[in-house]
């Protein structure tokens, strides 16, 4: 479980960070959520997708990139922690890093339970004046530009669901027969396009276009969930058989073709 704690000149002082060198840390999950400034890059290599959250008195939509089928199992990260796609989302990026929210205030925190604070290896925290490192300047940067761009997209989630343009993506499973809700939403292609002239300008002023045809773009790259889901499946079959890691002879099962 993550451990979260505050970045401070008390605490971290005399401590370094390490950057992660596997992506095991996301292995987990099959949703992450993404940012409108994403969507260009992200749309070339995940589906995108949306997903109900509740929000007081009313249900709010976010955005997300479907990373997996079944609960618990990230198929773009490989068994040796490889990321799997060409385009990594923002969130894993900043990973140990959280840009917490306090008193009106953004404070930069650590996952203490990541393994990644050392007291000797790796980079400083702040420098002999005291001051941010460089390198934790840059975090902070990547961060509150994510938590700018997530209020962007939720202003443009609001305006596509008051626009009715939001329905659920009903997806078929490898191995099954038959659609399966598992809780993703996509644009309405139909209702798009019977859009008043005025409802339609509406969207383009708010910025939403390019998420709408990022999304719709986006799920081609379901073909390419079930690519990965099957590479797993022949990896855990060989696992199971006594063929340990990855083989690299003629005939192995590996995953370098499908980044």
């Amino acid at each position: 479980m993550a451990d979260y704690h505050a970045i401070s000149k008390q605490t971290h002082a005399d401590k370094r960070w390490q950057r992660f060198r596997s992506y095991q840390f996301a292995a987990a999950d099959v949703l992450v959520a993404l940012v409108v400034d994403e969507f260009p890059k992200a749309m070339m290599n995940l589906p995108i997708g949306f997903v109900q959250q509740d929000s007081q008195d009313q249900k709010n939509f976010s955005t997300v990139a479907l990373l997996g089928f079944s609960q618990g199992k990230n198929l773009f990260v490989a068994p040796d922690g490889r990321w799997l796609s060409g385009y990594v989302p923002a969130a894993f990026r900043a990973y140990p890093f959280l840009l917490a929210a306090q008193d009106d205030q953004k404070i930069l925190c650590i996952d203490h339970s990541s393994g990644l604070v050392a007291d000797a290896e790796g980079e400083i925290f702040f420098d002999e004046n005291g001051e941010p490192s460089q390198a934790i300047t840059d975090i902070l940067a990547l961060l509150g530009k994510i938590a700018e761009s997530k209020e962007a997209t939720q202003r443009i989630c609001d305006v596509l669901q008051q626009h009715n343009l939001i329905q659920v993506w009903p997806i078929t499973l490898p191995g099954t027969e038959g659609e399966q809700n598992l809780g993703l939403y996509r644009i309405d292609e139909a209702a798009l396009n019977l859009l008043s002239s005025e409802a339609f300008e509406e969207i383009r002023q708010a910025g939403a276009l390019p998420v709408v045809y990022c999304q719709l773009l986006s799920m081609q790259n379901l073909a390419r969930v079930n690519e990965l889901s099957k590479a797993h499946t022949e990896h855990e079959k060989s696992a199971q058989t006594s063929v340990a890691g990855f083989l690299e002879d003629e005939g192995s099962l590996n995953f370098d073709n499908l980044e």
